[in-house]
């Protein structure tokens, strides 16, 4: 029998010590990690199998256990849990060490494989050893440190999901979504691609070699989709390759494009996408990081917007570069290719510019047309340049920069490492393309919003406090106004945690959708339409 909690305070109460249950858990976990940091010092387990096994069987028993003994006793709703006076989750000390320890592995994992135990030309040692098994017997192929980092995120997804599960477990929007990223994290993003490796090779591709990773990716997140490489690979394995191709390209042009119109970005950001799932799950514990501020607003609407212009200039440089000139033996020549970019971001700017325009603010206004004639003037220098590298930069250089700062420092590196600093979305709010991408669709003509009830709206700042993208819902609340913002990735925690039921996430009609006169009158939309005719 589950006991009362007769605490009515907002603010949470300081976390209690731990149980001896919780303690135990702790220590399977622990051993779990600690049989792994034995294999990274080069111990030699005789059954690799069989310890690999046990020590991610620990990890994910350590994980369940500890979140059941913290939350099965506690009545089914939100509760702060005392997030803000836990070190590790209020940037203590133990949020730096955990932040620093996070950091470390990832460059160690990129940069320095061979301290994991990568050998190139010979057996793997170390932990990466230790995993050889499990990735022999799913796609036939020794580990990679790749293969290691994707199960521990996988293992991690799940783990942490299950904790999410009951901590939630009110809520059934959230229960839906997060078992969705479960799902996706475990099906398409870790088994379904180390299986087709198998393919490779075999009778069905005729030989060819199919890319199959990042089969639920899309660019411009997987940026590198449409690189000379990949293309071949496609083309070289038959049907199901260029079946692929085509799912890609139709991805940009009209699946992400329809599923935002209908769903918003949350489609993708918080039912599909595995770094939002990890962000969701392992990082939920450090949502309340994200910075509010109007500067930190300003300064991600600039970075991230960024990003999209460099994975833009980016990938046109890289397919320039593996086009042909001769209009007699290519349909596609690097001329017409730079011409269709031109001409396809000039109707998209055209569109905006005309018929939403008011939906932007004026800065977004100014960097919306800087960016453009930036874009087409690059462009523009091919025509007077020559038939050389387009944006008088070689396209291998652009691509390892993006890949080095993007793919790999910023997604990486600080994307997750830094969670216990900067909050679990620092990624997806500030650097991911994706996001900005889908994120421009969601504000310009998706059907999803988040509508208000500002009557109820006692401003306890829960709302705001836990909104992971750091949007400041609890103004948009006080005023009744709906939330339409690009950065919201329609978690829902934002309602979730709302204890007057202010906050509602739906897909309505496009026609009022943005309407900042809203104020103080709640949802009521048809006095409002009175109010506003006289």
């Amino acid at each position: 029998m589950s006991t009362v909690d007769k605490s009515m305070a907002l603010t949470g109460q300081p976390p209690a010590s731990l149980s001896l249950p919780q303690k135990l858990a702790v220590v399977l976990g622990m051993s779990g990690l600690g049989i792994m940091l034995l294999a990274a010092f080069n111990i030699n387990f005789p059954q690799q199998g069989l310890w690999l096994s046990v020590s991610l069987l620990a990890l994910f028993v350590g994980i369940t256990w500890f979140s059941w003994e913290a939350y099965k006793d506690k009545q089914p709703g939100i509760k702060n849990d005392g997030v803000w006076f836990k070190s590790v989750s209020s940037r203590g000390l133990w949020g730096w060490v955990a932040g620093i320890a996070l950091t470390g592995f990832y460059i160690v994992l990129y940069f320095y494989p061979q301290y994991l135990g990568l050998v190139n030309d010979g057996d793997n040692k170390g932990v990466i050893a230790l995993f050889d098994p499990l990735s022999k017997a799913l796609s036939g192929n020794p580990a990679s440190q790749w293969f290691v980092y994707g199960t521990l995120y996988t293992v991690a997804i799940l783990a942490f999901g299950i904790k999410f599960l009951w901590k939630y477990r009110h809520n059934r929007y959230e229960r839906l979504r997060t078992a969705s990223v479960m799902f996706f994290q475990t099906a398409f993003a870790f088994i379904i691609p180390e299986l087709m490796a198998r393919l490779n090779g075999s009778s069905v591709l005729n030989g060819g070699s199919l890319p199959y990773y990042d089969l639920k990716n899309i660019w411009p997140l997987n940026y590198y989709n449409f690189e000379g490489y990949r293309i071949k690979g496609f083309l070289s394995s038959g049907e199901i390759g260029f079946a692929l191709l085509i799912f890609g390209i139709a991805s940009i042009f009209v699946i992400t494009p329809i599923l935002t119109y209908k769903y918003g970005k949350r489609w993708y950001c918080s039912w599909v996408c595995g770094c939002g799932g990890l962000a969701e799950t392992a990082g939920d514990a450090f949502r309340q990081l994200s910075d509010k501020s109007t500067f930190a607003w300003k300064v991600e609407r600039w970075v991230i917007h960024s990003v999209v212009v460099f994975v833009t200039l980016m990938t046109t440089a890289v397919i320039y570069s593996y086009l042909g000139t001769d209009t007699s033996k290519y349909w596609l020549t690097k001329s017409s290719f730079l011409i269709g970019v031109g001409v396809f971001l000039t109707l998209v700017f055209g569109w905006v510019m005309l018929f939403k325009r008011e939906q932007l603010q004026k800065d977004a206004q100014y960097g919306a047309i800087g960016y453009f004639v930036i874009i087409l003037a690059l462009i523009g220098m091919h025509f007077f340049s020559g038939e050389g590298n387009v944006f008088l930069f070689k396209s291998e250089s652009l691509r390892k920069t993006y890949s080095f700062l993007i793919g790999s420092i910023f997604s990486g590196v600080i994307g997750t490492g830094f969670y216990p600093i900067f909050g679990n979305r620092v990624w997806c709010r500030f650097g991911c393309p994706m996001a900005a991408i889908l994120g421009f669709q969601q504000r310009m003509f998706s059907k999803f919003r988040i509508t208000t009830n500002g009557g109820q709206c006692i401003s306890c700042g829960n709302c705001s406090t836990y909104c992971e993208m750091g949007i400041d819902v609890r103004a948009y609340a006080q005023k009744g106004e709906n939330i339409v913002r690009s950065s919201c990735v329609g978690c829902g925690i934002c309602s979730a945690v709302c204890p007057r039921g202010v906050l509602k996430l739906e897909n309505g009609p496009l026609e009022g959708r943005i309407d900042s006169n809203q104020v103080l009158l709640g949802n009521d939309v048809d006095l409002m339409q009175l109010v506003n005719k006289k």
